[in-house]
């Protein structure tokens, strides 16, 4: 009985340990489109230098890199274009987290 009893309350504890928020939660910095776009922006630059290292070592064929980099440089374009949108109307920048 006394094992049934310390069970329980071994499942209660680690339940509140897991489960249990604390009253103040630091989310960070609130995140705008225009912030986002930026780290996304940056993120597709280094896929495409990483493409052309590993283009340039052998390790991707011809066609793939064609194709690859025509997709990166396309979302780049897009990318570039929704930040100059935002920076010209810059209300439309406000975002909310998710």
């Amino acid at each position: 009985m006394t094992w049934l009893v310390c069970c329980i309350a071994l499942a209660a504890a680690s339940l509140f340990y897991v489960f249990y928020l604390p009253g103040k939660l630091f989310l960070g910095p609130e995140k705008t489109r225009a912030g986002y776009l930026r780290e996304r922006k940056d993120a597709v630059y280094e896929n495409l230098r990483d493409l052309n290292f590993e283009y340039k070592a052998g390790k991707v064929p011809d066609a793939d890199y064609t194709s690859l980099r025509s997709s990166l440089q396309d979302e780049a374009a897009t990318i570039l274009a929704e930040i100059a949108r935002l920076e010209k109307n810059p209300v439309a920048q406000r975002g909310t987290r998710s």
